[in-house]
């Protein structure tokens, strides 16, 4: 039987086609070779030529994965777009897997190590996000509408049945509140389907495929015994590690009862300021109080334990998520009977603190130009703004420097609240505040403290299990968990001020831009429509400077290949115009990139601080103020404000988008492609994880072919694992998983590949230089090559050299300048694609083959 081996190819964000990635090329007549399923389905598939046949020396097989993410055209589209809306809890998720010294074995991790504090602080920041969607939306709910919103004129703007809230039943005491607490409820009830629905979005493979049963008369002897464990030294290596849903649905427990008690502690708060309960309130009150105080314990104590941070795969809730459930819904329960309670006699009625209605009818009305708003929550949005912000220099601080660099955030987030406190209401021991104090004169120092712990020295994590060389190059300076996770909030705060500040212009339409206003949103909401706008200019100024040093880079090597050849014709120099293009854009993603991000991160991060320092000063920079800058920041606020409202809706285009169109996949499913290739480990609300299933379905597909007896037709020697861009990742992932014995039959090919300047800089603890080293020792071969070819070329912005002791194989693009051979067109700049077809390409996959068939055959399993 003729000795055969496999290339197994796979595709990159792109998603290629199957009939591309097999090079199938469309005959004259139409009936030329076709792609041809031979495993897997319509989602992700295993697919051939038809023209390929049993006696082929070289089987080329292409695996599709594209459909699970940014590459579907299903009738899903429209639902995945949608899950670009929690690109937020996405971010987050990603700045888990950016630490740096995280051990190889999970049980290793400690909790008061550097990763081990990173990651608590990690799911903290997740769980805080879930907190700020639900704080928004009860803010919708409770303030806007069930007390704010009073008047049947402006109840009428709502879409639904809400005008029973005009009624006076309903607008007595704090009945109102209980229907609006509602909508939050009902959106976490929400948020819990779709999770448990993406639960069934992985398809769980085994870890080791067994062989099919064998026929009568084989013998046992031929088996090969079991391997040994291998020791684990790189993350990617955890058996667990693609198969976690006991972990998601656990952690998702706890987020939607924590949501729930967020929704509930907003109208309690405000009722207790008002009207302190006593006698049969306060029966009620404070026990609720309780519960929902236990729940909020409970969840920042167990975002630590090893029953949230391990993936143990079908795992049972556990009394700990039965006992935050119970909590949940005494304090739910206790909550709506506070509300439906009559007024206590602590103090004056609560409609007292209500706007009133008619200002529409009557703007002379007393209390229509003064902000109502619900007591409470106008500083609990500033607080929780500024506590995230807090929480973000945490997170940057350790992964940067270690624990030490806690003493910073935390001195700030204590100094931060008693100089507030002092300002107004003293301290003692300490004079009065002078009388020209400001909130924010106190704040922003407190905040530049905290900040102090970024600027620490770095310190490479001190473990055995990552090595000092893996923090080389390192993104940031070791400060991409906050980077990253600081995105996410920017724009879960973004999404949040577009909503109450849209659902506020809905309900106050009818007053114009100076008369009097019925709802208004909290002024954190303002604040953040001026930051919009600011960070829309600094980003217009940071893509002025990349595209100025595009043009310097463009320049440099225009000159560097005019001036190593003679003679060129205005032909040739036009050519290598346009081979400088790409060869500048190589080298501005690969060596700037990562820098203008920085330098855009940092604009923002002081922008954020003095924001929250804004915000916790609960002025607004409205249209009314005076003039002149005041005048100018209320207009620019209220413009950043309106873009916001309409953020939610340009993001959800764009995600369907990056299904129905190539030039926006190719751009933007980069960055979704990234998000959403780690499991969900610290937000379990994020969009699900789409290697959780092509991982393990590569994996038991290369398994299952080299387990396959000597006589089985469908049996190959040897694999050639071609992985492209992303590709290269999942490749990678999936060979870590592998058993030691196919390894040995396999040949990693990689090109435009993005280890060394994406993965190994923003994920040092699974991609960095030591790290992809332990890949080079798996895929050593027993004369001591390295199985491993990665071609890459100068025009290709994402693909690099690798240095882990790989076969480096420079692939030249164009060809060359001009046609040769009697052909007419240029050869095409390939730059990112079409690696197949270079000869580059071909010659090595020839050498491979010859390799892996001269190679002395592992024994086979047996069908025993």
């Amino acid at each position: 039987m003729v000795e055969r081996v496999l290339e197994l190819r796979v595709h990159g964000v792109s998603n290629t086609p199957p009939d591309q990635l097999l090079g199938l090329l469309p005959a004259p007549n139409g009936d030329g070779a076709q792609p041809w399923l031979v495993a897997g389905g319509a989602v992700t598939g295993f697919y051939r030529s038809t023209a390929a046949g049993p006696d082929d020396p070289i089987t080329v097989e292409a695996y599709s994965w594209g459909q699970l993410t940014s590459g579907a055209r299903t009738a899903r589209d429209v639902e995945r777009a949608l899950w670009t809306l929690l690109l937020p809890f996405t971010l987050a998720n990603v700045a888990l897997y950016a630490r740096t010294g995280i051990p190889p074995d999970p049980d290793r991790e400690r909790w008061s190590s550097r990763s081990g504090i990173t990651a608590w602080l990690i799911r903290l920041f997740g769980l805080s996000l879930t907190g700020t969607l639900v704080i928004a939306v009860t803010g919708v709910g409770v303030d806007l509408i069930g007390w704010q919103c009073v008047g049947q004129d402006c109840l009428d703007h709502l879409p639904g049945p809400w005008d029973f809230l005009a009624d006076g039943w309903w607008r007595q005491d704090t009945r109102a509140l209980a229907v609006g607490l509602l909508l939050p409820l009902l959106m976490l009830v929400l948020l819990g389907a779709v999770a448990w629905r993406t639960y069934q979005y992985e398809a769980e493979m085994p870890a080791d495929p067994h062989p099919r049963p064998a026929a009568r008369g084989a013998d046992p002897a031929v088996e090969p015994p079991a391997d040994q464990p291998e020791p684990l030294e790189n993350p990617l290596q955890d058996p667990t590690f693609w198969c976690g849903e006991g972990q998601l649905r656990r952690a998702a427990v706890l987020h939607l009862c924590a949501g729930a008690v967020v929704a509930a502690a907003v109208p309690v708060a405000g009722v207790i300021v008002m009207d302190p309960p006593r006698g049969l309130r306060a029966a009620v009150a404070w026990p609720t109080v309780a519960a929902l105080a236990a729940v909020v314990a409970i969840a920042v104590a167990a975002l630590g334990r090893p029953w949230l941070t391990r993936r143990e795969g079908h795992t049972p809730l556990g009394r700990w998520s039965a006992t935050i459930a119970v909590l949940t819904g005494l304090g739910l329960v206790g909550t709506f009977v506070l509300l439906l309670l009559p007024d206590g006699p602590a103090g004056r009625p609560l409609a007292d603190f209500r706007p009133p209605a008619g200002c529409v009818r009557d703007p002379g009305l007393a209390g229509c130009g003064v902000d109502r708003s619900l007591p409470g929550y106008d500083a609990i949005v500033a607080w929780l703004a500024t506590y995230q912000a807090l929480l973000l220099v945490a997170i940057g601080a350790v992964a940067r420097s270690g624990r030490r660099a806690l003493l910073a955030p935390v001195a700030g987030s204590v100094l931060l609240p008693l100089g507030l406190l002092w300002t107004e209401r003293g301290l003692p021991g300490l004079p009065v505040a002078p009388a020209g104090v400001r909130p924010w004169m106190l704040a922003v120092p407190a905040i530049a403290v905290a900040a102090a712990g970024l600027v620490l020295p770095r310190i490479p994590p001190a473990t055995a299990e990552q090595p000092p060389e893996a923090d080389d190059g390192l993104a940031w300076g070791g400060r991409g968990p906050a980077i990253i996770a600081g995105f996410g909030w920017m724009m879960a705060a973004a999404y949040c001020a577009g909503l109450l500040y849209w659902f506020s212009n809905l309900l106050d339409s009818r007053a114009g831009p100076g008369g009097p206003t019925r709802v208004t949103p909290p002024p954190a909401v303002f604040w953040a429509g001026l930051a919009c706008v600011i960070a829309l200019l600094a980003l217009v100024g940071l893509l002025i400077r990349a595209a100025l040093l595009f043009r310097a880079l463009r320049r440099a090597e225009y000159a560097a290949l005019t001036a190593t050849a003679t003679a060129l014709s205005a032909h040739d120099l036009r050519r290598c115009h346009d081979v400088s293009t790409f060869r500048a854009l190589h080298r501005l993603v690969g060596e700037h990139a990562i820098r203008l991000v920085g330098w855009y991160a940092t604009g923002s991060a002081v922008l954020v601080a003095l924001c929250c320092a804004a915000a916790l000063s609960g002025r607004r920079p409205g249209p009314r103020l005076s003039s002149g800058w005041q005048l100018l920041a209320g207009w620019a606020a209220d413009l950043g404000d309106r873009m916001l409202g309409g953020l939610p809706l340009v993001v959800a285009v764009l995600g369907l988008l990056v299904y129905r169109s190539d030039t926006v996949r190719r751009s933007v499913g980069v960055v979704w492609d990234i998000g959403t290739f780690w499991p969900r480990a610290a937000h379990p609300l994020a969009p699900p994880s789409y290697a959780e299933r092509a991982v393990p379905e590569l994996q038991t597909r290369v398994a299952g072919l080299l387990a396959l007896t000597e006589h089985d037709p469908r049996r190959v020697d040897g694999v050639i694992l071609s992985g492209h861009s992303q590709g290269t990742v999942i490749c990678a992932a999936m060979l870590l998983q592998l058993s030691h014995r196919w390894r040995q039959r396999i040949w990693f090919f990689s090109y435009g590949c993005q280890f060394t300047r994406l993965y190994g800089r923003v994920f040092p603890a699974y991609f960095g230089p030591g790290r992809l080293r332990v890949l080079a020792r798996a895929l050593t071969r027993p004369g001591g090559g390295i199985a491993w070819t990665n071609f890459w070329r100068a025009t290709d912005p994402l693909g690099w050299q690798v240095s882990a002791g790989e076969r480096d194989v420079p692939v030249a693009d164009p060809e060359a300048l001009h046609p040769s051979g009697g052909e007419v067109a240029d050869p095409p700049i390939r730059n990112h694609g079409g690696y197949p077809h270079a000869v580059e390409f071909a010659r090595e996959r020839a050498v491979v083959a010859r390799l892996l068939r001269r190679a002395v055959p592992s024994p086979r399993e047996g069908i025993g």
